[in-house]
């Protein structure tokens, strides 16, 4: 059974920082591209990070570019979302996802099609 189980999220003040993971079981996930989308109330879904199997090649959203950071540890089999200097709207459910069909690959997709699997999602409030 494939699991992604998200946590770190939380209740912030603006400026502040949090540290999201995201935990996959029941796959080699050390393998394949994964990344980060956020919802916030009464919008879509958006992208905000993602990276290859391995380190190389991240994409950041223009809204989180310069404040979060994107990692993963493959021994772990967790990824990771470093958030500083985060502001009231950057409040959301934040979602991790497994793209299956980029493994072994170099390149990352936005679109939140192309992902396959997904974790339950963890709440990042910001209050200004």
């Amino acid at each position: 059974q494939v699991q992604l189980v998200e946590s770190g999220g939380g209740l912030v003040q603006a400026g502040g920082s949090l540290r999201l993971s995201c935990a996959a079981s029941g796959r080699t996930f050390s393998r394949y591209a994964m990344g980060w989308f956020r919802q916030a109330p009464g919008k879509e879904r958006e992208f905000v990070a993602a990276m290859p199997w391995s380190g190389g090649r991240t994409s950041y959203a223009d809204s989180v570019k310069g404040r979060f950071t994107i990692s993963r540890d493959n021994a772990k089999n967790t990824l990771y979302l470093q958030m500083n200097s985060l502001k009231p709207e950057d409040t959301a459910i934040y979602y991790c996802a497994v793209d299956s069909s980029r493994r072994l690959s170099w390149s990352v997709s936005a679109s939140a099609s192309e992902y396959d699997y997904w974790g339950q999602g963890t709440q990042v409030t910001v209050s200004s």
